[in-house]
């Protein structure tokens, strides 16, 4: 019997069961990550605002308002993209994020530098869950969504692959021309604009966007409405609400030294500048391997002690900073990376458990992540007040210290049967769906490359990496 002319069933389309209109949607959502995401200027951004003529106070406070900006911004720009539609979302994302990279470029001061940060925050906020709500609505109006797991994965193995690639080259470029890294950012976010012009219009999608602007009433009725029931989930949970303040050790630690303490340490131990890519792509690739590969942490323990182990394993890496030499140094900031990098994943299944089944799950997530970042708010405020003394070796030993505290206290609570919890806790590398570690990896893993799912590591994207965290926006 011959087959039926007609759109292609999943599996039989193009490019190995793609359609030509998916094939091409992800061949732009690839070129759209990789490019809005490579930010060339994160190894050198603290040198270069030193040079600059700013203090530690000023630099770090910066980053406590950019923390701030996003707490802000992390809700609001949903309702955005659920008014113009995600590919316009993508669109008004890229121009902010070009523009933001410019900003130190025409003003080298802490007012350049502040606007710089607070763009950042706009942009990054309005691509967040776009991109994978335009991704998944495109690969189902054509009917491929078999293949958006190993879209995304992909998407995030080149942007990390691009990063490993040229962060190594960014002390050179500085040196050539100071200026350079910036610049090069905003080219490259620029041509993520280009890749998102280029991306198709979704009919169905936006049409229901346009819908929504004639009943934003309605709208934000059922925002409120979400908003108010996470509220109310979290506090009627006590696990819930443990959960994720212990993810929040795991989270802040992570950020405040991967972000903001990276550079000062490095110069600390007399390693320069034009090192410092080389050392950040080291990090990038043992936090990408470590994120993929949750498997490999041993099934005797259960996930919410893992975590525990994993958040104290990163404050006596901190504290061993103190002690060693440059090379030393190096090492422990790739067994640090690793060690988020097994951390995040297991966090986020903990987390996900514990969310009730009927409760909105991307706002409770959304309410973690807020958490998360207002904590980092204030460790920035802290950090740059111990770096304008010189007391960093105090910063890292009192880091270390707080964070052994708040899981002490986690662990008392949690022994002492105070806390019900929302369900089972699962062995980790159990079989169920609730597996832990195990179950992380192959939520994680399945259907990906090597790297391909570092999943949720947001640029772990530079500067924000755990947007992945949140469910797609919907159109």
């Amino acid at each position: 019997m011959r087959a039926r002319p007609g759109r292609p069933r999943p599996g039989t389309g193009a490019a190995g069961g793609l359609t030509g209109a998916a094939h091409r949607i992800i061949r732009l959502n690839y070129g759209f990550q990789l490019l809005f995401n490579l930010l060339w200027w994160m190894p050198v951004f603290y040198a270069y605002q030193k040079e600059a003529g700013l203090s530690d106070g000023q630099i770090f406070g910066i980053q406590s308002i950019y923390y701030v900006a996003f707490c802000l911004l992390e809700i609001p720009t949903g309702l955005i993209a659920d008014r113009i539609g995600t590919r316009n979302c993508l669109r008004a994302g890229a121009v902010v994020m070009t523009a933001a990279n410019l900003a130190p470029v025409v003003s080298a001061s802490y007012a350049g530098f502040l606007l710089h940060f607070l763009a950042i925050a706009a942009g990054r906020s309005l691509t967040s869950g776009a991109a994978s709500a335009y991704l998944y609505d495109g690969l189902r109006a054509e009917r491929c969504e078999e293949h958006y797991l190993r879209a995304e994965g992909t998407a995030r193995a080149l942007g990390l692959a691009a990063k490993v690639a040229c962060w190594p080259l960014v002390g050179p470029l500085t040196a050539l021309a100071h200026p350079a890294p910036y610049v090069l950012s905003a080219a490259s976010a620029a041509g993520s604009l280009v890749c998102a012009l280029l991306l198709p219009r979704l009919a169905g999608a936006e049409a229901g966007a346009d819908t929504g602007r004639g009943d934003g009433g309605r709208r934000g009725g059922a925002f409120l409405r979400d908003a108010g029931t996470a509220l109310r989930c979290v506090a009627s949970s006590p696990w819930l609400a443990l959960v994720m303040v212990q993810g929040v050790a795991v989270f802040t630690l992570s950020r405040i030294c991967q972000v903001n303490l990276f550079q000062p340490i490095l110069l600390d131990h007399g390693i320069g500048e034009a090192s410092h890519g080389g050392v950040l792509a080291a990090m990038t690739v043992a936090e990408a391997v470590a994120s993929a590969r949750p498997q490999w942490l041993s099934r005797r323990l259960p996930p919410v002690a893992w975590v525990s182990v994993l958040s104290l394993a990163l404050a006596g890496t901190l504290a061993a900073m103190t002690l060693g030499g440059p090379w030393v140094v190096v090492v422990l900031l790739c067994l640090f990376a690793a060690a988020t990098g097994f951390a995040f994943p297991v966090q986020r299944k903990l987390v996900n458990d514990a969310i009730p089944a009927h409760a909105p799950r991307a706002t409770l997530l959304s309410v973690e992540s807020i958490v998360d970042r207002a904590v980092c708010a204030l460790a920035a405020i802290a950090a740059g007040a111990y770096l304008s003394a010189g007391h960093l070796d105090a910063l890292l030993w009192h880091s270390a210290l707080a964070t052994a505290v708040l899981l002490g206290v986690f662990q008392l609570l949690l022994r002492s049967g105070a806390v019900a919890r929302g369900g089972r806790e699962p062995r980790a590398g159990g079989r169920s769906g609730r597996a832990g570690a195990g179950g992380t990896a192959s939520a994680a893993g399945e259907g990906a490359p090597s790297l391909a799912n570092a999943g949720d590591v947001d640029d772990k994207e530079a500067l924000e990496p755990d947007r992945a965290a949140r469910g797609p926006r919907t159109t």
